[in-house]
């Protein structure tokens, strides 16, 4: 026996699984799973509603992106489209390629912006890395969604995903909290509204495990016997920018 097969063999003992059962028997224990992932639909229903019911903030401060057509304001950003999602993805500046785990996530991008745009809505991932170090490692990974930076606004830090070397020495606000400080950039999503008159508002800001709702692969791995199985202490130390990974 190869050595490749016994190890696959040990792997498979050493897997817990539930117990073997007739088919009437799973199809009892199936349908009063399904009663329960009927019951969370209806409650991610209702907080889907509620996260639209809530109150707005008015933009008034001027932030100014560079873009691959030139400089654009959080307005231009809409494309003549009411809603925007921007994603906050890790590149700071001097880096030399983004976070391995924002870049797991945009994978995800453009295959949702295929319809977004249908929908009013414009999809667009903000980093304050310049950008002529942002499109090298665009092109490297073959991603279509539009990507700006922010380099030289406050964006990032008013949107509490990019911290200074001040706030670098004391607890950080991230996540609607105050903790200790880990990088000088964190990723987050945020959503904004502009209305007929061309007023802008922010509706909407995520981060941390808020963001899981982005992965595909997630849900994905969530449908198998063994999940996500991943390290509880270093939950994606797993995850390969996608041009890494080894066959």
């Amino acid at each position: 026996m190869k050595l490749e097969e016994m190890e696959s063999k040990i792997k498979a003992k050493q897997m817990n699984h539930p117990e073997t059962v007739s088919r009437a028997e799973w199809l009892v224990a199936r349908k009063d799973l399904l009663t329960r992932e009927r019951e969370f639909t209806r409650q991610r229903d209702a907080l889907s509603a509620a996260r639209r019911e809530l109150p707005w903030v008015k933009i008034d401060k001027e932030y100014v992106f560079h873009g691959p057509k030139g400089k654009e304001t959080l307005a231009d950003l809409f494309e003549g489209r009411s809603q925007l999602i921007v994603y906050h993805f890790m590149f700071g500046p001097g880096w030399e390629e983004g976070c391995k785990s924002c870049s797991y996530l945009a994978d995800h991008f453009d295959g949702a912006n295929w319809h977004l745009p249908h929908r009013d809505v414009t999809f667009v991932t903000v980093s304050r890395a310049p950008l002529s170090e942002l499109e090298p490692y665009k092109k490297r990974l073959g991603w279509r969604f539009k990507w700006v930076s922010s380099h030289g606004s406050d964006f990032n830090f008013d949107y509490h995903v990019s911290f200074t070397k001040e706030e670098e020495k004391n607890k950080v606000y991230y996540n609607y909290g105050i903790g200790e400080f880990m990088m000088d950039e964190l990723p987050g999503l945020s959503v904004f509204y502009k209305n007929e008159n061309g007023d802008v508002f922010h509706t909407y800001s995520t981060y941390a495990r808020g963001l899981d709702i982005l992965v595909g692969t997630y849900n994905f791995l969530d449908l198998v016997p063994k999940g996500r199985d991943e390290n509880p202490d270093s939950t994606m130390d797993w995850v390969r920018r996608h041009d890494e990974y080894h066959a």
